[in-house]
């Protein structure tokens, strides 16, 4: 058993770290630096000496290759005794002027990996681990197997704080100035932790670029795990080439509704192409039953309480559902999405031996409502009330696929139209905030859409030039990197659905 909670543990690090990346297909430009002379102000060694609040600088050292200098610093949050690992990297040469914080993915704070690209662009730059070590959930319960509630908040929000204010000061200690602008660049978790950013320290950051943000994450994250429900409440289990050939079908249903074969259902929110039409179809060497159809319509539904009541948005027709209607095996069994079946054992149930493969309806619908009771106001994230960024000029841009197979782009549809019924409508909104949704394109950004470039230069040319993006730019390519087409993506309005 813990050999298994050890692969389980490097399987979600993994794919945490994959997703943790918002700017997949893009290199970006070098921005145009902000001070005539950012030369440092002293030696990279005296970094060690800087004293800042409930902080042990722990390491400083050189990096050649990027020619730069690597601080790790500890911070903590007295009373407690939590360690919050900051990893800051200060450009030697060609700062140009700007910080910029980075996200991680998954229950990873973050990873000192990210750091490489923004310093070679001139950036001081800074990640943490929020608290702490691997992709594991497992942080959630103390010794006692009770909830470990300052490192569940230190992941939630203040890690990301505490870099953000550790990596600023170390900037304007080594510069003799402070960085101009602040940006936080994330996507996942990222995406989270850079709305959370723009909620709880409006001061933090003059730009936020939040890819496919898990806002909502005591809503999305739990419903990851109805797909499960329904196959248990239905004793059908689904099998993986079955999930992708009803997929196929779908995409090849809705292509072309826009006027455009290209393999995307440009708008899978009013597609509502039924299963039932493939019933009876040969997969390999199975069939697809009607109970097969009865249960991917019912995902895509997404999760219902008693009485059929609204919960949460399902999966778009057209988006990848093994990820979390996993079977595997001969005979089948059920294969639960890592994330969820973490944030189940550690923050819920709180029984790391808890395999979730034999969870009905009901009992769903009671850890769901005990998630948004007991995680809503710490992990959702989904405050619309951003007035005090709004007032101190900050500016926010998220993105989001409809092709999301983790997390439903709907939410951040829903999020964005209460933050335009809070602060006076879309017009007001989108002099501060704006949403793009990409069509076609999964959790990583990738499919037979248009994978979104140029988003962060975007945003620091609204910040800095006070010019709203109007469109961003997308390319589709090959396998090989070859250049098909490109797209011109709309902001989302709101006033059109």
């Amino acid at each position: 058993m813990k050999i298994l909670r050890c692969l389980l543990a490097a399987r979600i690090g993994a794919l945490s770290l994959l997703l943790s990346n918002p700017l997949v297909g893009a290199e970006p430009q070098r921005p145009a630096p902000l001070y005539a002379d950012a030369a440092p102000v002293m030696a990279w060694e005296k970094l060690r000496e800087v004293k800042l609040p409930n902080t042990v600088i722990t390491s400083v050292t050189m990096e050649p290759a990027e020619n730069a200098v690597r601080v790790t610093a500890v911070v903590s949050h007295p009373p407690a005794s939590d360690r919050v690992t900051v990893w800051v990297a200060l450009p030697l040469k060609n700062w140009n002027g700007r910080f910029r914080g980075n996200g991680g993915g998954g229950f990873v704070g973050g990873n000192p990996g990210s750091l490489k690209g923004p310093v070679l662009q001139g950036f001081a730059t800074a990640a943490t681990d929020t608290g702490h070590e691997g992709g594991s959930g497992s942080f959630a319960l103390d010794a006692n197997g009770r909830p470990n509630w300052q490192l569940i908040r230190d992941n939630a929000y203040l890690g990301i704080h505490a870099m953000t204010v550790v990596g600023k000061a170390l900037t304007q200690a080594f510069y003799g100035r402070p960085a101009r602008y602040a940006y936080f660049v994330g996507a996942s978790t990222g995406g989270r932790q850079g709305l959370m950013e723009a909620q709880r320290f409006p001061d933090d950051y003059d730009g936020i670029l939040s890819g496919c943000p898990a806002i909502n994450w005591h809503r999305f994250v739990p419903a990851s795990l109805w797909p499960q429900a329904v196959m248990f409440e239905t004793g059908t289990l689904v099998s993986k080439a079955k999930l992708a050939a009803v997929t196929a079908a779908a995409v090849a249903a809705g292509d072309g509704l826009d006027g455009a074969v290209d393999g995307v259902i440009e708008d899978p929110d009013t597609f509502t192409w039924d299963p039932a039409a493939f019933v009876g179809t040969q997969v390999g060497t199975e069939t697809f039953t009607a109970a097969d159809a009865e249960v991917v319509r019912r995902i895509w539904e997404g999760p219902r309480g008693h009485g059929g009541s609204f919960i949460w948005h399902g999966l778009t027709r057209g988006t990848d559902l093994t990820a979390t209607a996993g079977t595997d095996g001969d005979p089948l069994v059920a294969k639960p999405f890592a994330i969820a079946l973490d944030y189940f054992r550690y923050f819920l149930v709180h029984d790391p031996k808890w395999e979730g493969t034999r969870m009905g309806k009901a009992e769903f619908e009671l850890w769901w409502n005990q998630s948004v009771e007991q995680y809503g106001a710490v992990l959702g994230t989904d405050n619309p009330d951003l007035t005090r960024f709004r007032a101190r000029g900050g500016k926010v841009l998220i993105y989001h696929g409809t092709a999301d197979q983790l997390i439903p782009h709907r939410g951040s549809i829903d999020y964005y139209e209460r933050v335009q019924r809070h602060l006076g409508g879309a017009e007001a909104t989108a002099e501060f905030a704006r949403l793009f949704l990409i069509p076609g394109v999964n959790h990583g950004f990738k499919g037979a859409g248009p994978t979104p470039v140029g988003h962060f230069e975007a945003l620091v040319r609204w910040v800095e030039e006070g010019k709203a993006p109007d469109q961003i730019e997308g390319e589709v390519r090959d396998a090989n990197g070859r250049l098909l087409r490109t797209r011109r993506i709309l902001p989302y309005s709101g006033s059109t659905r």
